[in-house]
C-alpha cells in the first residue's frame, strides 16, 4: 500500500542498521573491561576502543556485506578510507548509544533476554531452543554463556534507547490523507513506441569509423594483467591444533579469574517516582518532594500497598503499569542514588525519599539473586578453549617474524616457510589485477603479487598481513601481461554497437517529430497499445523515469502527450487518457499510512538524537587513517 513511504523506510532501515552494528557477538560491554591504552583506536568519554574491537566490526560488517551481495561482493570495498571511517563511527556511535541508556535506568528482565536467545535460529534445533547448540555457537566465538547474556543485556537496554524514539514518530492526517492521495492517483495511458529495429537498414558504418572507435576506446577492449601464484598461510587457526594446554594450567587460570566465571549480586526492586527536572524552579521541587513524603508515609505505613500507590502514583510510565516493578538489575545499570539505596535495602524494606536527575523515587526491594559462581568442571571447555586460543595467538607472534625473514631471506621459494608454518603449498587460480577476491587475495596481497619484484624478479612477496593474525607470503608461478584485443577480434561487436547507435537517433529524430505533431492537436498514424493504469507506486509495463514524467504532466486538459528515449525502444510515445482520484479514505487505510510515516519520522528523530550525542562527548579517535577524524564531540 504505500510504497513510496515503504522504499523510504527500507533506505533509513540500511542506513541505521549501519550506524548501530549488531551487538550480538562483539557487545559494549567488552568495552568496559580494562585494555592498554597502547592498543586503543579511540576513546568515548574516557572509555577505550580497542584495536581488536575495531578489527571484528570489519569483519562482521564483511560477513553482512558477502550475504547481502552475494557473487557481487568485493573485499576490496572494506579496504577503502572511507569504509574504515564508518565503521569507527559506528562503533562511537554504539558505546554512546548504550552509555545513555544505562543512564536513563534503562533495564532488561531475565524473562527478555531468555525471550531473545530462544528466539535466535542459531541456538535452535527443528525450530526449538538447544542448549547445547547454544552453547557451540558461543564457543565458536570464544564467548561464555555468562557473557554473551550480560552483553545482550545491555544491547537490549540500547535497543529500548532507539525504540523510544522509533516508535514515537509524529505525522498528522492531514499529511497522510495528501500523501494518500497523490500516492494512489491514477492515470491512463496508451504506449506507442518507435522502435529503433526499422532504421537498422538505414545505418551505415564504414572501416574508417570502426578504427576510429576502436582508437578511441582502447579499454574498452583491454584485457587486464593476470598471474596464478603458489602461496603459504600462517595464522593462529592453523596453529591451534598445535597448542596443547593441561589442566592444571587450566585450574590455575579458574582460581585466577573467577569474575569471568560468575554473575554478580542482582536485586529486584519496584519504585514510585514523582518526577521532577533538577533544574526546575525550587517551588516545582519542593510541591515534588512534599508529595512523594505524604506517598513513603502511606507505603511504610501499609507496605503490601505499595504495587498498588506505584499504579496510581507512580510518573514513571515504564514501571507503574507493573506496581513499579523494575525487574532484576545489577551494579552499573542504574543512576546512582537508586542504586546505592536499593544495594543499601534488605529485602521487603522501603527506603526513605531518594533524589535523582529524574525526581524522588520510593523504593521497596523485592528480592536479591546472589552471585552465581560456575563450577570449574562447568567452566572447563570454555577455559581450556581459551588457553588454546591464548597459545596459539603466542606461537603465532613468535612465529612470524621468523616467517617474514625466511620468506625474504629466501625468496626463492617458499618450502622454508611452509615447513616452519606447518602447512602445505596451496595453489591459487588467475587472479586479475585490481580485482581483489576476499581473503586472502586483498587488495594489499594484490599490489604485491603483481609487483615488479614478484612478477618480473621471480621473488616470493612479503608476509603479507591478510586478516587478523593471519600472514600470506605468495610466489608467482604463471604471468599474462594486460593486452588489447586486436581490431580484427572486435570490429563485429564495435560495427554492431555503431550500427545500434545511429538507428537509435533515427528513432528519436521521428519520434520527437511526432510528439510535437500530437501536441499541436494533428493525429499521425500511430499502434497505440492496451491502455493501461499506472500509478506512481505501480509501472505497469513503463519504467520508473517514464511514470515520473507521466505524473508531472498537466492532466488539465486531456488526452496530454509525453515521450521519451528508452535503450531498448530508442523512443516511447505515452498517451495520457483519463486520471482517477484513489479510492474512498477510510480509517483503516489513513492508520496504516500514519504508522508508516510516524516510523519514518521516528528514525529521523533517532539520528538526530544520536548527532546531538556525539556533539555532547568527547571523543578522540587515534586511527592512522588520514580520512578518520583524530577527535569530534566536545
Amino acid at each position: 500500500m504505500f510504497n513510496l513511504v515503504h522504499e523510504n523506510k527500507k533506505w533509513v532501515q540500511i542506513v541505521l542498521a549501519l550506524i548501530i552494528l549488531p551487538f550480538a557477538f562483539w557487545g559494549v560491554d567488552s568495552y568496559n573491561q580494562s585494555g592498554n591504552r597502547a592498543d586503543a583506536v579511540a576513546t568515548v568519554n574516557g572509555t577505550e576502543i580497542t584495536q581488536q574491537e575495531f578489527e571484528d566490526a570489519l569483519r562482521q560488517q564483511q560477513d553482512r556485506l558477502r550475504q547481502a551481495l552475494g557473487a557481487n561482493f568485493d573485499a576490496a570495498m572494506l579496504e577503502s578510507p572511507e569504509v574504515r571511517h564508518n565503521v569507527m563511527d559506528n562503533l562511537v556511535a554504539q558505546r554512546l548509544l548504550v552509555e545513555r541508556a544505562k543512564a536513563a535506568g534503562l533495564t532488561v528482565s531475565d524473562a527478555q533476554v531468555a525471550q531473545i536467545i530462544q528466539g535466535i535460529e542459531a541456538f535452535q534445533d527443528n525450530g526449538k531452543f538447544d542448549k547445547k547448540r547454544y552453547g557451540a555457537a558461543l564457543a565458536n566465538q570464544n564467548m561464555s554463556p555468562l557473557m554473551f547474556e550480560a552483553r545482550l543485556r545491555s544491547d537490549l537496554a540500547g535497543q529500548q534507547m532507539r525504540d523510544a524514539y522509533v516508535q514515537n514518530g509524529f505525522a498528522s492526517n492531514n499529511v497522510a490523507d495528501n500523501i494518500i492521495r497523490l500516492n494512489e492517483q491514477q492515470r491512463v495511458v496508451s504506449v506507442s513506441p518507435i522502435s529503433l529495429q526499422p532504421f537498422m537498414g538505414q545505418a551505415k558504418v564504414g572501416e574508417n569509423a570502426l578504427k576510429t572507435y576502436y582508437e578511441q576506446n582502447l579499454k574498452e577492449f583491454q584485457v587486464q594483467e593476470q598471474v596464478k601464484v603458489e602461496y603459504v598461510k600462517l595464522s593462529v587457526d592453523n596453529l591451534l591444533p598445535k597448542a596443547e594446554v593441561n589442566m592444571e594450567d587450566a585450574r590455575k587460570y579458574y582460581e585466577e579469574h573467577q569474575r569471568d566465571f560468575g554473575t554478580p549480586e542482582e536485586r529486584q526492586a519496584a519504585h514510585i517516582l514523582i518526577a521532577v527536572a533538577a533544574t526546575a524552579p525550587q517551588a516545582e521541587q519542593d510541591a515534588a518532594k512534599a508529595k512523594a513524603e505524604q506517598l513513603l508515609q502511606q507505603a511504610k505505613k501499609n507496605p503490601a500497598e505499595f504495587a498498588a500507590l506505584a499504579k496510581q502514583n507512580s510518573q514513571d510510565p515504564g514501571s507503574a503499569v507493573n506496581g513499579g516493578d523494575l525487574g532484576f538489575f545489577g551494579h552499573g545499570m542504574m543512576v546512582g542514588p537508586f542504586e546505592d539505596a536499593a544495594f543499601a535495602l534488605k529485602q521487603g524494606e522501603i527506603s526513605d525519599l531518594v533524589k535523582s536527575d529524574f525526581g524522588y523515587h520510593i523504593i521497596k526491594l523485592l528480592a536479591v539473586k546472589p552471585a552465581k559462581l560456575l563450577s570449574f568442571d562447568e567452566a572447563r571447555e570454555d577455559i581450556l578453549r581459551k588457553l588454546r586460543q591464548q597459545k596459539a595467538t603466542d606461537m603465532f607472534a613468535e612465529l612470524a617474524e621468523k616467517f617474514s625473514n625466511t620468506v625474504y631471506e629466501q625468496s626463492d621459494t617458499l618450502k622454508p616457510a611452509a615447513d616452519l608454518a606447518g602447512v602445505k603449498i596451496e595453489q591459487s587460480g588467475w587472479l586479475i589485477k585490481g580485482m581483489a577476491a576476499g581473503e586472502p587475495w586483498t587488495e594489499k596481497m594484490l599490489q604485491a603479487v603483481f609487483s615488479d619484484g614478484a612478477v618480473k624478479d621471480k621473488r616470493n612477496t612479503g608476509a603479507i598481513e591478510v586478516a587478523a593474525n593471519t600472514l600470506v607470503a605468495a610466489r608467482v608461478l604463471e604471468h599474462k601481461p594486460a593486452a588489447v584485443r586486436a581490431l580484427d577480434e572486435v570490429q563485429e561487436t564495435i560495427r554492431g554497437k555503431l550500427l545500434r547507435g545511429q538507428a537509435a537517433e533515427l528513432a528519436v529524430k521521428q519520434g520527437r517529430t511526432l510528439l510535437e505533431q500530437l501536441q499541436r492537436g494533428d493525429k499521425p498514424a500511430l499502434n497505440w497499445a492496451t491502455a493501461q493504469t499506472v500509478t506512481r507506486a505501480k509501472f505497469g509495463t513503463l519504467d520508473r523515469d517514464m511514470v515520473r514524467k507521466i505524473f508531472q504532466a498537466d492532466a488539465t486538459r486531456l488526452p496530454q502527450f509525453i515521450g521519451a528515449e528508452t535503450p531498448q525502444d530508442g523512443y516511447v510515445l505515452v498517451r495520457i487518457e483519463s486520471v482517477k482520484e484513489g479510492g474512498k479514505l477510510d480509517g483503516e487505510k489513513r492508520n496504516g499510512y500514519v504508522q508508516q510515516l510516524r516510523k519514518l519520522t521516528g528514525e529521523e528523530m533517532f539520528r538526530a538524537y544520536l548527532a546531538d550525542a556525539r556533539q555532547q562527548a568527547s571523543i578522540n579517535v587515534m586511527l592512522s587513517d588520514s580520512s578518520t577524524p583524530a577527535s569530534s564531540g566536545k
